[in-house]
């Protein structure tokens, strides 16, 4: 009896074994149909980050959105606003990194206190002080202007087409005109006149011109060299302490590109990118060379990329300073002393009185305008000048006033998103009052 009792414990022992097995065994197929096994376990598993990853996504999106409304024409308050507030706080991180060099801050507050002293006290120091004003304000001007042109503070300012072209266009003019490039200082360069005759006449040529307006155009395009500068430093810096793709919005074009390496369709302009991008990496030195030796909007990208491969910072700034300040302002040069020869200006005139319907009222203000400047080259500005060269010259004028006002709207829209970006990346309780409702 007690054998019969062992076996039938013992079967009731595998049968309960039995079904335990088989319970685990359909469990685990249902896990590998939710789960996934085998070569879609990767897959799967991928799931769980990429929604937890979904979140901080949907949020970056929303914030970007909100700053792209924070614009004068479409938010003024909130704009002005921000902008003030990102203007305070890189007032007050400036003078923190200040106070951390006080020594060499008391080292300028004395330097520049002797000078004063030195410019209010009459004696005759003040002609080499004099020379060495006019000087620095010379080389400042021109070296801003190069600096405004390419350094990336909101939209850019076309100073080429709108001080330094015009100036070289002037001494063009003025030296064919007064056949003589000996312009009276004072009043050159701040104006142009023809000196007193009699004077030696000789007609000038392209290179006696291209000599004349060379250290304006070194000192430009030296600028815009300078203003090349940021973006490498932002990318090399990146490259070196690490960075998230998402936070870095200034690097979002050079990742974007990155991933169309591989792409068969791309644009023209995603073509010209990644052809620079690969001569810059590829060639260095003279690849930057030829990058910034020709008129190229898209040399922001060559400046990440440098950065971002680490390329030596002599060897890039080396590269783009003379590119931009010897063989491109070279290349410009030529250009507009060739289009401002006196007897191509005067055919283009004529030509303009060819164009049907409109040609005659086009060509007043240009022969209005022509007229305006040879007068004022004689030094004949009392003589009556006509209304058609005014309103040309009021024109160009009013154009040139909008593209700074736009210049300086850019630049607020700017700063305004900086501040709405940097109050993003670390929220606090006295931030969160600062969200925009669309």
């Amino acid at each position: 009896m007690s054998q019969s009792r062992n076996r039938r414990q013992q079967q009731h022992q595998q049968n309960a074994e039995n079904v335990k097995q088989k319970s685990t065994s359909t469990q685990n197929e249902r896990n590998k149909k939710t789960i996934g096994d085998g070569p879609h376990k990767n897959n799967t598993m991928s799931i769980i980050p990429n929604q937890s990853r979904k979140k901080p996504n949907t949020q970056k999106e929303k914030e970007r959105a909100e700053r792209e409304l924070l614009v004068l024409w479409r938010k003024p308050i909130d704009t002005l606003k921000f902008s003030a507030l990102e203007l305070i706080t890189l007032i007050k991180t400036t003078s923190q990194k200040l106070l951390q060099q006080r020594a060499l801050v008391a080292l300028f507050v004395v330097f520049f206190a002797v000078l004063s002293i030195l410019y209010y006290t009459p004696g005759p120091h003040q002609v080499v002080l004099d020379i060495i004003r006019k000087n620095t304000v010379f080389f400042v001007y021109w070296i801003g202007l190069g600096v405004l042109s390419s350094v990336g503070l909101g939209t850019g300012l076309h100073t080429f087409l709108l001080y330094l072209g015009p100036h070289i266009a002037s001494v063009t003019l003025a030296a064919y005109e007064c056949n003589s490039l000996k312009f009276p200082s004072p009043p050159y360069p701040d104006d142009i006149i023809c000196p007193e005759e009699p004077y030696t006449q000789k007609v000038p040529n392209l290179w006696t011109i291209m000599s004349k307006v060379r250290l304006e155009a070194f000192l430009w395009g030296a600028g815009t060299a300078l203003g090349e500068l940021p973006p490498y430093f932002m990318a090399k810096a990146a490259r070196l302490s690490g960075y998230d793709p998402d936070d870095a919005e200034e690097l979002a074009e050079f990742e974007a590109l990155k991933a169309k390496r591989n792409q068969k369709n791309l644009g023209i302009v995603d073509r010209g990118k990644l052809f620079m991008e690969r001569v810059v990496e590829r060639i260095g030195f003279f690849g930057i060379l030829a990058c910034a030796s020709i008129p190229n909007p898209l040399f922001d990208l060559a400046g990440i990329t440098c950065g971002h491969f680490l390329v030596p910072f002599w060897t890039f700034f080396g590269a783009t300073l003379i590119g931009k300040a010897i063989i491109k302002m070279h290349i410009q040069k030529i250009f507009v002393i060739i289009a401002f020869n006196e007897t191509l200006i005067e055919r283009a005139v004529d030509l303009m009185g060819s164009i049907p319907f409109f040609g005659k009222k086009l060509q007043e203000p240009f022969k209005g305008f022509l007229n305006n400047q040879k007068l004022r080259l004689h030094r004949q500005k009392n003589k009556p000048q006509t209304e058609s060269g005014n309103l040309l010259s009021k024109i160009f004028e009013c154009f040139v006033v909008i593209m700074i006002m736009y210049f300086i709207v850019s630049i607020i829209n700017s700063l305004a998103q900086s501040y709405h970006k940097r109050i993003h990346k670390k929220p606090n309780k006295k931030t969160k009052r600062f969200v925009i409702k669309e």
